[in-house]
């Protein structure tokens, strides 16, 4: 079997050597060339798999090591008989320690606090039902927006659904991870457009995890350099990687596409595509996720001293991730090598992250009353 592999997917020899010969080619390079006598196509989310990259392939299979299935044209792949796998909710955990990781740094470097904020959640998928019972855990106030869900769950879901114009009236930080979609009742392209940016609250904050163009950019980077009186924190952009450099530059935290770029989440993605491939040639495959998984390098923390609970929290935070290093490295690799290639530099190139559950955080003494807000937040507690 022949593989074509975008180079950048980690664990790729362990998890796909033994089932055919890899080829390795960045992901925006893969062409129909690649394509030709390849039997399966393994790609993350910047190769658009559409009619023009497969035809006249052969291919049985693409998989895609990502939450995310808006760059795969799935009706291509059926016209084709191409079977095809995602991997949902791989590295969900590593988006939420992004946005729990932003926030704090935000609320640490404008003076407020998360405790006392709303935060409305929009999209409560893999990624939102995890960021709202995390929130939730932490003692935070939520409101979830989720139209397609609460259409389908009405009054038989515990969970209750608001418009997202009631968080906007409602919320002091709007978290968007819905997927993106351009038709239907609930099309999520612009959801967030120049009306509903102008009508955010002053000191609001926009965090935008989920998809670029479901934000109408032009729009936030007018609100932001007009009036100047909300936050933004980007993730996703329009027009990747040729993003808009004036809302690079205004909003608070700029980074390139890495929320959910933690070591865990790519191994886990790359080994849930290998056991769909394997499956579906018939070739039972004793890998486990803990065979590619390596020991963290922190493995434990250890607090002996009460603090105020949200100067713990970005203690251990920043002990495994601290998002200001993505916000500086886009911004350095952007003005050095240019938009495109230092943003993809910035993908192609990231530094080992990864996630809270790989931190135990020991606490004894007075530390010990941390250990709800700590084990709410994601991290391993234990207490002596």
């Amino acid at each position: 079997m022949k593989l074509v592999i975008d180079a950048n997917i980690p664990a790729a020899d362990a998890c796909f050597g033994s089932l055919g010969t890899l080829i390795r080619v960045p992901g925006r390079e893969i062409t129909t060339a690649h394509l030709q006598d390849a039997d399966a196509l393994i790609v993350r989310s910047i190769t658009q798999v559409n009619d023009t990259l497969l035809a006249n392939s052969r291919l049985r299979f693409v998989g895609t090591c990502t939450i995310g299935t808006d760059h795969i044209d799935q009706a291509a792949l059926a016209r084709r008989n191409i079977a095809f796998a995602s991997a949902p909710g791989c590295n969900a955990e590593a988006v939420v320690d992004y946005v729990l990781c932003s926030l704090l740094t935000l609320a640490e470097r404008d003076g407020w606090s998360l405790s006392e904020r709303t935060v409305g959640i929009v999209g409560v998928g893999n990624v939102g039902s995890r960021l709202q019972a995390r929130l939730s855990a932490m003692g935070v106030a939520t409101l979830c927006c989720d139209p397609p869900r609460a259409a389908v769950e009405s009054l038989a879901s515990e969970q209750e659904f608001h418009s997202l114009d009631a968080l906007i009236e409602r919320c002091d930080v709007l978290c968007l991870h819905a997927p993106l979609t351009h038709a239907g009742p609930h099309a999520t392209y612009q959801l967030l457009n120049a009306q509903r940016i102008n009508e955010l609250a002053p000191g609001s904050v926009v965090l935008n995890a989920g998809r670029g163009d479901c934000v109408d950019g032009l729009a936030l980077r007018s609100r932001v350099s007009g009036k100047g009186d909300i936050s933004a924190v980007l993730d996703v952009w329009e027009e990747e990687p040729d993003i808009d450099a004036g809302l690079r530059d205004l909003v608070s935290l700029a980074t390139p596409h890495i929320a959910g770029h933690s070591l865990d989440g790519k191994l886990r993605g790359t080994w849930l595509i290998q056991q769909a491939l394997a499956s579906l040639y018939g070739q039972w495959s004793e890998l486990t996720f803990a065979d590619i998984c390596p020991p963290a390098a922190l493995a434990s923390l250890h607090l002996q001293h009460v603090l105020p609970p949200e100067d713990a929290l970005r203690l251990c935070m920043r002990a495994v991730y601290d998002v200001r290093r993505d916000h500086d490295a886009l911004q350095r690799q952007t003005l050095h090598r240019g938009m495109r290639k230092g943003f993809d530099e910035c993908r192609a190139n990231y530094p080992l992250r990864r996630e809270f559950a790989t931190l135990n955080v020991q606490l004894s003494g007075k530390a010990v009353a941390l250990a709800g807000i700590l084990r709410g937040a994601g991290f391993d507690v234990s207490s002596s």
